[in-house]
């Protein structure tokens, strides 16, 4: 066994150059998952938006069409 990185209590000894690893590996984890949150929000985002206004448009198609049909039927 070597017990280089390890004092006579099992507690292991980390180098600066292991521990400033460390904070930076786990730094760049958490902008990962921050930016990956953010654009799952904002995918949600255009998807909801973009059936609201499919949803208008298919409303304006239906009272052109009433309004047309009104008309028709007022010209009788």
């Amino acid at each position: 066994m070597d017990d280089t990185n390890a004092d006579r209590s099992g507690a292991d000894h980390l180098s600066k150059g292991e521990i400033g690893k460390d904070a930076v590996q786990s730094t760049v984890e958490a902008a990962a998952s921050a930016v990956g949150e953010v654009a799952s929000i904002l995918t949600k985002a255009v998807q909801d938006v973009a059936g609201a206004v499919g949803g208008f448009a298919t409303e304006i198609f239906e009272i052109r069409e009433a309004a047309r049909k009104a008309a028709d039927e007022q010209g009788d």
